[in-house]
């Protein structure tokens, strides 16, 4: 995965899989140039297979293997299964007509992760919001989009929750602003609708969520949302994500993550304890 790119971004089996030919080349004392040589391919080719940049050809993948010694039948066999695998569609792809490519990455990431941190000074997290909330957050980020268009990304969204209540769920850590609760999205009944789910997921051994509140003040967070996934995937270092209007970006560098981490951390530290949150939360729905 790029250091930090928007467009299009890779699903997490071809990220392991493009680390892993990486680690097989340098191993065998390779050049992007010699491998290239083997496949007849220019070594921008070789380059963004290890980057995750485009799809995983078997023929290559198999040729490449042989290039770099790996002789072990099992061995490859596996690795050509994972290859197959990786240029699968994900359960997501059936959402495509609503799904933008950048974001598809977002959602693999997030199906793989163990743990899943995020600051959201805007509005409550995807996983955890309600319909009727969803499709207010997504009527006002999409004005042009038709009802099907926002009926659709609702329902997807809802889906990506599944993942919560699933055996091996990830550890979901979120810090909210108090903005969230402070700017009503869809109206009084919605606002207490969402607040009560927050407060039900405060209840999940694998949900923490805390908020920072105005007096606070100033954090090192401010400059925006963005999310941190960690993965239980030896190949896989922490994965950054930021968003903007026309796109997302990612950062896998351990210098960009840990200045994300860094400032994640001491925004928890300025945070209320999440042991207070729904006491907090009662208080929210109390003043709408």
């Amino acid at each position: 995965m790029a250091e930090a790119r928007s467009g299009g971004a890779p699903t997490v089996l071809r990220v392991v899989l493009g680390k892993r030919l990486q680690d097989l080349r340098e191993k065998a004392g390779l050049t992007y140039e010699q491998a290239a040589g083997a496949l007849d391919v220019t070594h921008a080719t070789v380059r963004r297979m290890e980057k995750a940049e485009v799809g995983l050809k078997i023929p290559y993948v198999e040729k490449l293997l042989a290039t770099y010694g790996v002789a072990d039948e099992k061995e490859i066999e596996d690795f050509l299964r994972l290859a197959r695998e990786a240029n699968r569609p994900g359960w997501w792809h059936r959402f495509r007509d609503v799904l933008p490519e950048w974001f598809s990455a977002f959602v693999s990431l997030e199906g793989e992760a163990n743990l899943i941190r995020a600051y959201q000074p805007h509005y409550a997290p995807g996983l955890l919001q309600t319909e009727d909330y969803a499709r207010a957050v997504l009527r006002a980020g999409m004005p042009h989009a038709s009802r099907e268009e926002i009926d659709r990304t609702v329902a997807l969204r809802m889906e990506r929750q599944s993942l919560l209540t699933r055996e091996n769920a990830p550890m979901l850590w979120v810090v909210m602003d108090e903005t969230v609760f402070r700017r009503p999205i869809g109206g009084p009944q919605v606002m207490r609708d969402q607040i009560d789910r927050l407060a039900e997921a405060t209840a999940l051994p694998n949900v923490r969520l805390q908020i920072i509140p105005f007096a606070a003040g100033p954090h090192p967070a401010m400059y925006g949302p963005f999310h941190i996934f960690r993965f239980p995937i030896p190949e896989l270092p922490d994965i950054a994500y930021t968003e903007s209007l026309v796109g997302g970006a990612y950062f896998d560098q351990r210098d960009d993550v840990s200045q994300f981490l860094e400032a994640l951390d001491r925004l928890c530290a300025q945070a209320a304890p999440a042991q207070t949150t729904e006491d907090l939360l009662g208080g929210f729905r109390k003043e709408i």
